[in-house]
């Protein structure tokens, strides 16, 4: 039998026992197969009872993640010393991945999956009397990120690993992440997340590692060089988490980091009984990483966040010089070391604070300090809303980082002078230091996250910066990775997936293209429907328990799962299934196609209008899922608290993707690619990367409406067009007037006048002018849908030229196009 020492290497993989005997030996022997579960079982025995000290009778579900959890870290530990070792060793580039969000969602499975051990697992713990199943579902969601900016990030580090790009993630610890959603008559209620109640089996402290970070005070000249004084500080505190890539040959590093106090607290007011004052120094630490996004409407929220972000982006800067430092001398040669990624404009604080370390701690000169931080930047930006492009008041910039005020307004001269512009364009103008402006100033290479959106960078987000910089802005189309969206999210599709065209596509997800040749064969199209089929029925168990409402898998699942936000236009698919109820009522036996729409998002905290959306949902909901006429043929279902678990269950199950933002204010999305690659046609708009879903896909593949961006633009000139829409067309008509009625808030008639007068009269995101074409879109969809053959048909082809979507082709591209860094394995 052959045995794999601990430590052994393979093919330049580091192995530990057996678990990749078939990569390093070809050794199909059975005996050597059985040495997995029973050492991964003593391995798990070992944890209950050494580190969690229980033993099996006694021990909770709890207690067995746990010990299974640390059992399957022991397996990504060494291939990530081993990734590390070898980046030191031959002296690599690093990428540096600066975010404020990393949702990465439930790591067990995944990590299970990735090192080829999720069967393994399965066996060893039903052996050990639990449920793997329940076990993965006892795990909390990792609250780190809000939407598809955070899950675009964890993607991005799972697929560095996957290709071996050396990288670290830089990101914040929160305690609390965004909040937890409930619904109250209806509204959303926001709560503290609880994650790290419980410890957290997947990082390493590294107390070792630790920043002073330092806050306001003011700017002295000594020796004729400023010097900042601060006037607070805290300690940013390391906390690693290995990423473990594809069949574990490289692993990364997501490096989370934890606000301490400088000084735990002030032991003789304490002592004097002032117990409040004494711990303000601890308060003031925690709050920094206590939640994602404070709501921003006070001064002290927007204080709170401009100094989250400056906190993350020291403390990563500081990390990169000390890592550099250990190995070389010559700061000027840091672009040859070190690749930094902006992910949108909330580090873009990073330029200033890396030219004040290069120059104020190192003492570059001001140009050398510019030139060098400017070789390492790169911005990614994801938004073409100007209210999402931050600007800062210049008295709370000053105010909360006055040496960067002072910077910011140097680098904002230096380009003036550096590069002419026929008029100021300006960093800091109307008293505002706009932070896109500045990422764009500062990084060598800007790109947009799909074709439409990069083109829109270009002409309208930021049109004299790219004509003074041509060549800067460039594309990368977003994608997202397939080991957790398909391998892990829907394992009836995977399988049949390497049934029909064999091993290695989920490493090469353009081997999807293969399943072209079975898709008008019958056999294969049952086979195919029979896997979305099982999907649903689990999802529709799942409904009945969290939601109570009861649905049949026979109906088409209509989803639309994203952040709530007038642009992303839920309130036209609610209005939509307002009209769409009122017509089964007024024909009730017609061939309607059953249908369950799902909603899921959460709104920020001081959105009024998007929470009186997510209540507006909610309220239609009740009236349409307790109408006898209506309830076999339409229910609405909103679940609480989307995250990334909840869109590993519904998305899987879906049968039509929701992608309707209104054209030009999307930049890409990644829920529409992993709809795309479960096997969901897309109804949506020409916007963001739906354009290049479009492209891959075929028209015939994809239920296509609305404006184009110009046609919004020129539709927007005339200041009547919303309400010229709605008198055009007389469904759109009778859903206002019940709604206007009080037909959906019986007990609050004019509860939603002001949404229906916004609709009539500020309708900016064109969910009037849309309305006619998107209701004739789901008319299409209803008649394509009751062509089982053809629907299963067009839901095969989006799985097979799902392909371009893959995040391994869009870390590739950054590896080659921005980064300049080849790849380790």
């Amino acid at each position: 039998m052959t045995r794999i020492s601990p430590g052994a290497t393979c093919g330049g993989k580091v192995t530990r026992l057996g678990w990749i005997r078939n990569v390093c030996q070809g050794d199909d022997n059975l005996d050597d197969q059985r040495l997995i579960p029973e050492t991964l079982r003593a391995e798990v025995l070992r944890h209950l009872t050494y580190t969690l000290g229980k033993d099996a009778p006694n021990a909770s579900i709890y207690d067995w993640r746990m010990a299974l959890s640390y059992a399957i870290r022991d397996h990504i530990v060494e291939p990530w010393f081993a990734a590390t070792r070898r980046t030191w060793a031959e002296d690599r580039k690093r990428v540096y991945y600066l975010s404020m969000e990393f949702l990465i969602g439930r790591i067990l499975e995944d990590a299970t999956v990735n090192l080829g051990l999720r069967d393994q697992a399965q066996e060893v713990m039903a052996s050990l009397g639990q449920d793997f199943s329940q076990i993965v579902e006892d795990e909390p969601d990792a609250a780190l990120g809000n939407g598809g900016l955070g899950r675009l990030a964890a993607c991005f580090m799972e697929s560095m690993a996957t290709v071996g790009c050396p990288a670290y993630g830089y990101g914040i610890r929160y305690e609390h992440g965004l909040f937890r959603q409930r619904f109250q008559n209806g509204q959303q209620i926001e709560a503290p997340e609880d994650w790290l109640r419980q410890t957290h089996p997947w990082e390493f402290a590294r107390p070792e590692s630790a920043y002073t970070i330092p806050f306001k005070g003011n700017v002295e000249t000594r020796d004729g060089k400023p010097v900042w004084v601060p006037g607070e500080t805290v300690l940013a505190s390391a906390h690693d988490t290995p990423v473990i890539g594809w069949q574990g040959k490289w692993a990364n590093t997501l490096r989370l980091w934890e606000a301490l106090p400088t000084q735990m607290f002030d032991l003789e007011r304490f002592n004097r009984g002032d117990y409040a004052a004494a711990a303000e120094p601890e308060a003031l630490a925690r709050t920094l990483s206590r939640v994602l996004y404070p709501d921003d409407t006070t001064y002290q929220g927007k204080e709170l966040r401009l100094k989250q972000e400056f906190f993350l982006t020291s403390a990563a800067l500081q990390d990169i010089l000390r890592r550099f430092k250990n190995g070389h001398s010559n700061l000027r040669d840091l672009p040859k070391y070190v690749a930094i990624q902006m992910n949108d404009t909330h580090p873009a604080i990073a330029g200033p604070e890396l030219v004040r370390l290069l120059s104020d701690e190192n003492g570059l000169p001001f140009e050398e300090a510019m030139e060098t931080a400017q070789a390492c930047l790169g911005y990614t930006n994801h938004t073409l809303l100007p209210e999402a492009l931050e600007r800062w008041a210049t008295f709370t910039f000053g105010a909360v980082l006055p040496r960067h005020m002072q910077i910011v307004e140097q680098i904002d001269s230096w380009h003036r002078r550096t590069y002419s512009p026929p008029h100021y364009i300006g960093i800091v103008k109307h008293q505002e230091v706009r932070m896109g402006e500045l990422a764009f100033v500062m990084a060598h290479k800007v790109n947009g996250v799909s074709a439409l959106h990069s083109d829109l960078v270009k002409k309208n987000l930021f049109p004299e910066l790219n004509r003074l910089h041509p060549g800067r802005i460039i594309n990368q189309t977003n994608g997202v990775t397939p080991r957790r969206w398909l391998k892990m999210a829907n394992r009836p599709l995977a399988d049949l997936i390497t049934e029909t065209i064999g091993d290695g596509w989920e490493a090469d997800l353009d081997k999807l293209r293969g399943l072209e040749a079975h898709v008008d064969d019958a056999a294969f199209r049952a086979k195919f429907d029979k896997s979305k089929r099982a999907n649903k029925v689990a999802l529709a168990a799942w409904i009945k328990d969290h939601c109570g409402v009861t649905v049949s898998p026979d109906a088409l699942f209509d989803v639309q799962v994203k952040r709530i936000h007038e642009y992303k236009r839920q309130l036209l698919n609610i209005l939509q299934t307002v009209s769409h109820w009122h017509a089964i009522k007024q024909d009730p036996t017609a061939n309607w196609v059953p249908r369950v729409k799902i909603f899921g998002g959460k709104s920020a905290p001081g959105y009024a209008v998007a929470k009186e959306i997510i209540h507006f949902i909610n309220d239609v909901a009740t009236v349409v899922n307790n109408d006898p006429d209506t309830k076999d043929l339409l229910k609405i279902v909103y679940p609480e608290n989307y995250n990334v678990s909840m869109a590993e269950r519904l998305i899987p199950a879906s049968d039509l993707s929701e992608q309707i933002s209104t054209a030009g204010k999307e930049a890409s999305g990644t829920g529409n690619m992993k709809f795309m690659m479960n096997g969901a046609p897309t109804i949506g708009t020409l916007d963001g990367a739906n354009v290049e879903i479009l492209q891959e896909v075929g028209a015939e593949n994809f239920f296509l409406f609305g404006l184009t961006t110009e046609e919004a633009m020129k539709r927007r000139e005339d200041p009547d067009q919303s309400r010229k829409a709605i008198e055009a067309s007389q469904p759109m008509l009778d859903v206002l007037q019940m709604v206007a009625e009080g037909r959906f808030s019986p007990d609050q008639k004019d509860r939603y006048h002001g949404l229906v007068h916004r609709v009539w009269h500020h309708d900016y995101f064109l969910v009037a002018a849309d309305f006619d074409a998107y209701n004739a879109a789901q008319a299409k969809v209803d008649a394509a849908y009751a062509d089982r053959a053809a629907w299963v048909r067009m839901a095969a082809m989006n799985t097979a030229r799902s392909g371009f979507f893959s995040s391994d082709r869009t870390i590739r591209s950054y590896m080659s196009e921005i980064w300049d860094i080849p790849a380790a394995i």
